[in-house]
């Protein structure tokens, strides 16, 4: 097992192997106390990194193949204009960052993934040089900590995308590169094809889309985007990590546009049984790295490798606690609880929402 963890991210896709992503950071961190809402920086990293290194271990023992490093929105540009941490700067939230994905990894063998997002500036001047310089920065960090990979997620807009993996393969390790777009295509209006061939026409090597809408729009965007590479000749990985909140009302801004966002969203939360039905599609429609963004938890990310486990031929840790498919209540002492222990009941379920004066739907903030 332990040289089978140590096999690098594109020698693992290339085998066939499917890799379980791990889940979201800034909602779960601010639900417990660790991140402002608003412009979401992650400088608990060095404030609380033990609620970091706590969140990554859950997810690791969950099943999580990789650990994203804590460095979202850690570039100075969105670090100034929150204000949330004037003494600390983003070279010391990556550093840190990596170092405590890098001590989790080890524990249990998972490769360690640093990520860069969109900019601050780019939406101000749209300034190729002022973009590449800023994810450049970040670089330099992640590759004196020789992290495994790189990617680049959470980009509204392809052309700065583009530009962050051009910055990004100067190091020569792996990069992936994820988009936060619906089926309709990024804020430009150019298409998921079209923005799955820019971005490996760029160099990155896996390609797909995170956050911002739920599985189920995800899975739509990512196969156009496959439809795309077919149809140019291009051959990458896919990857799909969506947010973990049903939102098919949502509009281009996403979960964002709704009234909920980010206070009361628990509602629309995927359960684990969507969760195991997101990861048997994803499969189905080639994706192999299959993981989960705002929303995810680890029992979301134990129902994902659960699902997958006759594909990937075992089971995480958390599932020694956890019966497949509701089995563990055969033990229940009351038998209409006993009688749930079946398949059958979860996968048929339509849970209710217990609240009869809320709508199914919402309406979008334009």
């Amino acid at each position: 097992m332990t040289s089978f963890k140590r096999k690098g991210i594109l020698e693992r896709l290339e085998a066939g192997e499917v890799i379980i992503g791990d889940g979201g950071y800034v909602l779960q961190l601010e639900r417990r106390g660790y991140v402002k809402a608003g412009h979401w920086t992650p400088e608990a990293a060095v404030e609380h990194p033990e609620a970091v290194r706590q969140l990554h271990r859950e997810f690791l023992r969950a099943g999580a193949d990789v650990m994203q490093t804590f460095t979202f929105y850690s570039c100075d540009d969105k670090l100034d204009i929150s204000g949330n941490a004037p003494n600390i700067t983003c070279q010391q939230i990556n550093e840190v960052a990596c170092d405590i994905a890098r001590e989790v990894a080890n524990e249990g063998g998972a490769l360690v993934c640093a990520g860069v997002s969109q900019t601050g500036v780019y939406k101000g001047c749209s300034s190729e040089s002022e973009v590449k310089a800023i994810v450049k920065k970040q670089l330099d960090v992640f590759l004196r900590k020789d992290v495994d990979f790189l990617i680049a997620e959470y980009f509204a807009h392809v052309e700065e995308a583009v530009w962050a993996v051009e910055v990004l393969v100067t190091s020569g390790k792996p990069v992936a590169s994820t988009l936060c777009i619906a089926p309709r295509g990024d804020i430009d209006r150019v298409c998921p094809a079209e923005c799955a061939v820019r971005l490996v026409k760029a160099g990155a090597k896996i390609v797909g889309v995170n956050c911002h809408v739920d599985p189920t729009q995800c899975l739509n965007t990512v196969k156009q985007m496959k439809e795309g590479l077919d149809m140019a000749g291009l051959r990458a990985h896919l990857m799909i990590q969506p947010l973990g909140f049903h939102c098919p009302d949502s509009t281009a801004a996403g979960y964002i546009g709704l009234p909920e966002f980010p206070f009361a969203l628990e509602s629309r939360v995927v359960n684990r049984w969507d969760a195991h039905k997101y990861a048997r599609e994803a499969y189905k429609a080639g994706i192999r790295y299959i993981g989960g963004c705002c929303g995810f938890e680890p029992y979301h990310i134990r129902a994902l490798a659960e699902e997958l486990a006759p594909e990937r031929g075992f089971l995480p840790p958390a599932s020694q606690k956890h019966g497949l498919w509701g089995s563990a209540l055969e033990g229940s002492s009351k038998p209409y609880v006993k009688a749930r222990a079946s398949r059958d009941h979860w996968e048929n379920l339509k849970p209710a929402s217990g609240r009869p004066l809320c709508p199914s739907l919402s309406i979008p903030d334009a």
